[in-house]
């Protein structure tokens, strides 16, 4: 899977941390290997503007995704894949939101930008938490997601 990272922000971040979550979740979630991921960290002025331009929202947000192309998705042998790898998109950051909240809920920013890029993620391959079932269902994938990426570190 080929996921490139760059920080615009200018704030100190692990990204190979950021990487390392990304990576896993697809993998994870079936994500066709040969998939291709952006991941863009940036300030709060310009997530204040994509936020606004994209979204309809004001102020800063702390993740957005914008995917490309669902066909990334290998649903096995059953179902017929294009055999192509994809586009899945871009999710993008902003690691002075990410730190405000870590601080609100206690814990660590860097803990909260992986759940931000597992959240980003599942966001490209198509979940949303508009609805209460939809809500449920993304939020509970994204806490197994992380426990068990966050147990492999812990083992590893």
């Amino acid at each position: 899977m080929s996921i490139e990272i760059a920080n615009e922000s200018g704030v100190e971040v692990d990204t190979d941390a950021i990487l390392a979550v990304a990576r896993y979740a697809l993998d994870e979630m079936g994500v066709n290997p040969l998939a291709e991921l952006s991941i863009l960290l940036v300030d709060v002025d310009y997530m204040t503007e994509l936020n606004h331009r994209w979204m309809g929202g004001d102020g800063p947000t702390d993740v957005l995704a914008f995917p490309m192309d669902e066909g990334s998705v290998d649903h096995g042998p059953g179902e017929a894949g294009t055999g192509e790898p994809a586009l899945l998109g871009d999710i993008v950051l902003a690691p002075e939101v990410a730190a405000k909240q870590a601080a609100a809920s206690g814990h660590a920013a860097a803990d909260e930008l992986a759940l931000l890029t597992v959240h980003g993620a599942l966001h490209l391959l198509g979940y949303d938490h508009a609805e209460p079932d939809e809500e449920r269902e993304m939020f509970g994938l994204q806490n197994r997601l992380l426990a068990s990426w966050r147990a492999g570190r812990q083992a590893g």
